[in-house]
């Protein structure tokens, strides 16, 4: 799995990027949120990516952020809602707003996002109000983090794995905060997992 590029921005438009690794040009989908962010062509660039593999086609889309990509995967789950869809919604709002309008059920926002009918908006709501991925650590959870040498990175991908098996954002934030004020020393990503969905039960 394709999982990040880093090499030279041969071209960027609005909706699509290329990104050549080590002689290797890689055609990427991007939301408007991820050009805004890109350089000047010519120069080096790192983006995270998605790799959407279907019976005719691989389609490798990319973000500048990890929120970006977190929301984009968190936006596809819902039913109706395609990879080009999921694009298309980062790019018609911003981020924030975005993350605010589904979990404070505030349907008439996200209608107006271009190509958003009501079912669909309605949809974002219920499917994903409890299931947003985090954008940061709490500070209990981060100083706990601080304490034992654990990234930020483990803490937000523990909390995304656990949003995807299922659980609400808060439980997934309560449970990974329980295990690192519990831990007794540094823990890998499979470990938080592991320990943060027995304390989730």
């Amino acid at each position: 799995m394709i999982s990040r590029l880093h090499g030279v921005l041969v071209e960027k438009l609005p909706t699509h990027a290329l990104v050549d690794v080590a002689g290797v040009g890689y055609d990427v989908a991007i939301p408007v949120s991820t050009f805004e962010r890109l350089p000047a062509a010519g120069e080096r660039v790192t983006l995270l990516t998605h790799l959407v593999l279907r019976e005719d086609a691989a389609q490798l889309f990319a973000f500048a952020t990890p929120e970006e990509r977190d929301l984009f995967r968190a936006l596809i789950t819902v039913s109706g809602i395609g990879p080009k869809t999921g694009l298309a919604i980062l790019s018609g709002i911003e981020l924030g707003r975005l993350r605010s309008a589904i979990t404070g059920g505030e349907v008439d926002v996200l209608r107006a996002i271009p190509g958003i009918g009501k079912k669909t908006a309605e949809r974002l709501v219920v499917e994903l109000r409890d299931r947003l991925p985090q954008t940061g650590m709490e500070p209990a959870a981060a100083a706990a983090a601080r304490a034992l040498g654990c990234s930020p990175e483990i803490y937000r991908d523990a909390v995304a794995a656990m949003v995807s098996l299922g659980y609400s954002s808060a439980a997934a934030v309560e449970a990974a905060r329980r295990v690192l004020a519990a831990a007794d020393g540094p823990l890998a990503l499979d470990e938080l997992v592991r320990r943060a969905l027995a304390a989730a039960r």
